[in-house]
């Protein structure tokens, strides 16, 4: 399965800087923002396709006033997006600045009219949000367009799960990632559950991944031992600029220390490998091998006196010591010879 041109089966872990709100109304932000993703080594920018008005009603009843202990309790939803939202006017500019920077670009449609939107953008794959896992139309559509689908999982029950991928299915679409998230801003460690990503691919049949709300990297570097072909984190030009979702956004040096840590990690994950490489036989040197530790006459007894298991490691392997005890030896050996 490829997004744009990275491939998530042979090109280590994709990593998305997550843009949201993170722009501070200001288009040249973004743009250095993108700028700033691609530059510390990110693969991939993502944005958010909405209005307030495509997520929610313009409404003071109470319903609509966030509560619940969040970063933004007693604002209500519709100023919140209001606030948030990435003008759609930008899209084109912001999708034709990366390409020619050479980082992937995509976004999470939020209704079909933007999913109409960001086609004509060709994006490389399409991100479903967790609190739109239940909102299957969306879903449908989105699959339809036969684009790779990335699909939180932060608030949806097994069966919702389940029902999401069978619907990307029956669309034909089979290029799906599920990542694993906990929709809490920040999250708290211990409410990861970060041993879910491997149990998402296993039990769904796709690639899984991490869509990352904690602080630190911590949880990044442990998902990618998981398994996780997939990080998505919010990225922040500079914390300064403020906005709905600084307060849980890495910074440029804070995401540079993520995705150096998260490629350090595939370094250490490796491949299984029991191959003798040439640094392994270099380093036999250092193993144990048989030697004469007095000097022995043709005929004389091998004991455990006379022929030890000792560094360095040019010498008979200690496996034979036990059958060779008791025996004559063929010939003289001098103190300090390998026995051979």
């Amino acid at each position: 399965m490829k997004i744009g041109n990275f491939d998530l089966k042979s090109d280590g872990v994709f990593i998305i800087a997550e843009l949201s709100a993170n722009h501070g109304g200001k288009i040249e932000i973004a743009k250095e923002t993108i700028k700033a993703a691609k530059e510390i080594g990110a693969d991939a920018i993502k944005l958010q396709t909405y209005t307030a008005d495509t997520l929610t009603l313009d409404s003071d009843k109470e319903d609509f006033v966030i509560k619940g202990g969040t970063l933004w309790d007693d604002k209500k939803l519709y100023d919140l997006y209001k606030e948030a939202y990435l003008p759609w006017e930008w899209h084109k500019e912001l999708f034709e600045y990366a390409r020619e920077i050479g980082i992937e670009i995509f976004s999470s449609p939020f209704d079909k009219t933007a999913v109409d939107f960001l086609e004509e953008l060709e994006p490389s794959a399409y991100k479903i949000a967790s609190f739109e896992i239940t909102d299957y139309e969306l879903i449908r559509y989105t699959a339809a367009k036969g684009r790779p689908i990335i699909i939180s999982t932060g608030i949806a029950t097994i069966d919702e799960i389940q029902d999401a991928v069978d619907i990307c299915r029956a669309e034909g679409n089979h290029d799906i990632v599920l990542l694993k998230c906990t929709s809490a801003y920040p999250a708290a460690l211990e409410d990861a559950n970060l041993l879910t990503i491997p149990n998402l691919a296993e039990t769904f049949d796709v690639i899984s991944g991490f869509s990352d709300h904690t602080l630190g990297i911590i949880a990044p570097v442990v998902a990618t031992t998981l398994g996780a072909k997939v990080i998505e984190k919010h990225f922040i030009l500079d914390k300064s600029i403020g906005g709905a979702d600084a307060d849980f956004s890495m910074d440029k040096e804070e995401f540079s220390e993520m995705i150096q840590a998260v490629r350090d990690t595939e370094k250490l994950l490796g491949k299984v490998d029991y191959r003798m490489t040439e640094k392994k036989k270099k380093s036999r040197q250092f193993s144990r091998s048989l030697y004469v530790a007095e000097d022995i006459k043709a005929g004389d007894m091998i004991t455990e006196k006379n022929v030890r298991s000792v560094r360095p490691g040019y010498g008979l392997h200690p496996k034979h010591l036990k059958s060779l005890l008791g025996t004559p030896a063929k010939k003289d050996y001098s103190f300090g010879e390998r026995f051979n």
